[in-house]
């Protein structure tokens, strides 16, 4: 592993995404998130008022969560999920500058990547570990194919992960997974029922662990 970043990564196995809910249920969608045992969290940069919540994040949950700024697409984008406190960016895509960087500033950046060559051009830049996506479209065994030559580069499966498939795709190699809509759930966020995606969070984490609670 290539930091402590990754190695609580590799442990936790679950970045949950913040993409596209209202504003104003930021902080409660993040609370249930934390007391449903999720560490990484991701705000996406193309849901409004995303600066304002990572920077808000970082400040009330430090040393309880990881907070990262995702959707992030070029070098200006990088700069102020940086300014804001973003401790990792990821990305949709691979952009050399974002991951150089993030090199330059200490920031981890996991881009987006989807085929062999794209990945290795990432881990060459200086990315730690790279996003697979969408791995919904793709699936489990395109996977299970690139980690055959490949499993020297930590890879973040992203899109299409469930319930139902989250152990298969660890159990592929992934070091974790992207969380969007499966976990926090934009019906459940405008609804107000945080109670149930810290029990969605809950479940998720302890599938991703192992655990089976009784």
């Amino acid at each position: 592993m290539h930091s402590e970043l990754l190695q609580s990564l590799s442990e936790e196995k679950i970045v949950a995404i913040i993409r596209g809910i209202p504003e104003d249920k930021g902080n409660a969608t993040a609370q249930a998130l934390a007391e449903g045992g999720i560490v990484f969290l991701e705000v996406t940069l193309n849901t409004e008022g995303a600066l304002g919540m990572i920077s808000r994040f970082r400040e009330r949950y430090e040393g309880r969560m990881r907070i990262g700024a995702g959707t992030v697409l070029d070098l200006g984008q990088a700069k102020e999920a940086v300014a804001a406190g973003a401790e990792y960016i990821i990305s949709p895509n691979l952009d050399e500058e974002v991951v150089y960087y993030g090199v330059e500033q200490g920031v981890e950046v996991w881009p987006g990547t989807m085929t062999p060559t794209e990945i290795v051009r990432a881990y060459k830049a200086g990315a730690s570990a790279v996003k697979v996506f969408p791995l919904g479209s793709l699936g489990i065994n395109y996977l299970k194919e690139i980690r055959a030559p490949l499993n020297h580069i930590p890879m973040v499966a992203t899109g299409g992960v469930n319930l139902q498939n989250i152990r298969s795709v660890l159990e592929t190699g992934a070091v974790a997974v992207g969380l969007g809509g499966n976990l926090v759930d934009k019906k459940l966020v405008e609804e107000s029922k945080f109670d149930e995606i810290q029990k969605l969070a809950q479940a998720f984490v302890d599938e991703a662990k192992g655990v089976r609670r009784i």
